[in-house]
């Protein structure tokens, strides 16, 4: 069974606790929001600027910490890149418009929720019960997203209160994909350790006989 998500390796995923720490910081700038539906939009900015420097530094250590481990690492790279930066645009332009904002947030979300449900896809393959739940969660995401990039006034809510529930649900993903890494992450834990040298023996074997193909094709 090929995999684009994970490599059927024995090296654990590495800082799996990254994305849960980036979705703790989502649903509190989501919270704040909520909170604080009074304050100005430059001042929410800041707030949402904040929210995506951190989380996107996060993304970048997790992409590049995992990729030999991460099929799709670059994925993640790029959602981390693209995250960092709307956040640097964001705090260099504080004067933003509420016109602009809703841009700028909604395709980031919009990309990270299309990367949970291909995430909850990938997890299907390897049997991991809860990829319902991330599938939901990447699917409300987008229509989150969606809502704050075509009509942010829509069934009479501001701007801030849509930007918060999108907050609120991407968050969501980060803490629930971060749980399922974490399971993952302990397999390796239960081979036993005659069992991984067996696994490093073949893999030391196949490279051996590439390399002795490639010398023989010289």
């Amino acid at each position: 069974m090929k995999s684009n998500f994970i490599k059927i390796a024995i090296d654990s995923i590495k800082y799996w606790y990254l994305p849960l720490i980036a979705g703790i910081i989502f649903i509190a700038a989501g919270i704040y929001s909520f909170a604080q539906p009074s304050e100005s939009y430059v001042a929410l900015a800041f707030v949402f600027s904040i929210t995506f420097i951190i989380a996107g530094f996060m993304d970048i250590v997790f992409a590049i910490s995992n990729r030999g481990e991460l099929e799709g690492w670059g994925w993640h790279l790029a959602l981390g890149l693209m995250t960092l930066l709307v956040g640097i645009v964001l705090i260099r332009h504080p004067e933003i418009s509420m016109l602009t904002l809703p841009l700028f947030v909604g395709f980031t979300i919009l990309f990270r929720s299309a990367m949970a449900i291909g995430t909850a896809l990938e997890l299907k393959q390897y049997y991991i019960n809860e990829w319902g739940t991330l599938m939901a969660i990447g699917i409300l995401g987008t229509l989150f997203a969606t809502i704050l990039i075509f009509n942010p006034v829509f069934a009479g809510l501001s701007i801030v209160i849509w930007t918060a529930l999108a907050f609120i649900f991407i968050g969501a993903y980060s803490i629930y994909l971060s749980l399922q890494l974490k399971k993952i992450h302990d397999i390796p834990k239960t081979i036993s350790g005659e069992m991984k040298k067996k696994l490093d023996d073949v893999k030391l074997e196949v490279q051996k006989e590439i390399l002795d193909k490639l010398k023989s094709n010289q």
